[in-house]
């Protein structure tokens, strides 16, 4: 059985990223700004890097009433952690998206002319911020982190990062081709 249009999914309400618009009421004009910190409630970004669940989220949000809806504008700041994708070791850093977003009163002519996940809607006096945010941040996120920009990445013979291995590290590599060759010279330090 299909589902009709407006029956959106209700929002958890426990999600720190749930924000209740009923000040605003259908007020155009009418503003709210938000300045807090909450914890993610799920880790938001890509495979090698990514804000980690329960990671500290800075919100800095403008929230106004306008006629189709409730436009939220503003940043949202988070630590981030993962992996170097050459030679595995931890990258730490930070990503700062700026969001702009529009979440349909139920009954607008946005909500019924736009299909269910063009724009967000008001549900039950409020909008869920979560997935603008996982969008905005996996698109902010470099998809190759690295630790450092010249990262020279792994020994492809003994796979130790090349950074910590040292300047001395290498293997003696003899050319497949003489290696039939090499199997007749008599072992170093014995006389031929």
């Amino acid at each position: 059985m299909a589902t009709p249009k407006n029956a959106a999914r209700r929002p958890d309400m426990r999600s720190p990223l749930v924000l209740d618009v009923s000040r605003l009421g259908r007020r155009p004009g009418a503003m709210q700004t938000i300045g807090q910190t909450v914890r993610s409630p799920v880790r938001i970004g890509l495979d090698l890097l990514a804000i980690e669940a329960g990671a500290p989220l800075d919100l800095d949000l403008r929230l106004e009433s306008v006629s189709e809806g409730v436009l939220i504008s503003g940043t949202v700041h988070g630590p981030t952690r993962g992996e170097c994708s050459r030679c595995l070791g931890p990258v730490t850093g930070d990503v700062e998206i700026a969001l702009t977003e529009l979440f349909a009163y139920p009954d607008s002519l946005t909500e019924s002319t736009t299909e269910e996940d063009e724009v967000g809607h008001v549900i039950d006096h409020t909008v869920n911020l979560e997935q603008p945010i996982i969008d905005a941040v996996g698109l902010a996120l470099p998809f190759v982190p690295l630790c450092q920009e010249d990262c020279p990445g792994l020994c492809p013979q003994c796979g130790v990062a090349i950074v910590s291995a040292g300047p001395d590290h290498g293997h003696e590599q003899v050319d497949p081709r003489w290696a039939k060759l090499a199997g007749l010279l008599p072992p170093d330090g014995e006389p031929s």
